[in-house]
């Protein structure tokens, strides 16, 4: 693909114009000119798109994706954040996971009411402890 002013390449990439700008802003992708008013961009602006489109997914902040490119505009990840980052997506599908099979829990208990059922209120004790509270769900009151 050659040069796409800012239209074609929101159309093409599904994103809002809006969102190119922004990016632009941040120096995440850079136009190669002006047609008009209109942005122009070059169609390797796809692949840079498509980089940032992962980042995002796995969680990283545009700030973070911004500093995974380097001066000359290629790719220049480091592999140490990318396991840090993996690292982190493992504890929230474990902390999810335990949430999802709570609520299942929840959903089928056959006690009469959910404070009744020893394995719900057990996972509201997993809860609150996540929370940084006491095993019950009450904070202490502050001293002093």
């Amino acid at each position: 693909m050659g040069e796409l002013d800012i239209a074609a390449v929101a159309r093409h990439a599904g994103i809002p114009a809006s969102t190119l700008r922004y990016y632009e802003e941040k120096g995440l992708i850079a136009s190669i000119g002006r047609r008009g008013l209109r942005r122009v961009f070059d169609g390797s602006v796809f692949q840079r798109l498509a980089l940032i489109a992962l980042g995002r997914a796995a969680g990283f902040s545009l700030d973070e994706i911004a500093r995974m490119f380097g001066p000359d505009g290629q790719p220049r990840i480091e592999r140490p954040l990318l396991d840090a980052k993996a690292d982190e997506l493992d504890r929230t599908i474990r902390q999810l996971s335990a949430v999802r099979d709570g609520l299942r829990h929840a959903a089928v208990c056959p006690a009469p009411s959910h404070m009744e059922c020893p394995t719900f209120r057990r996972i509201l004790g997993v809860a609150a402890a996540a929370n940084g509270r006491g095993a019950r769900g009450a904070r202490k009151p502050p001293t002093g």
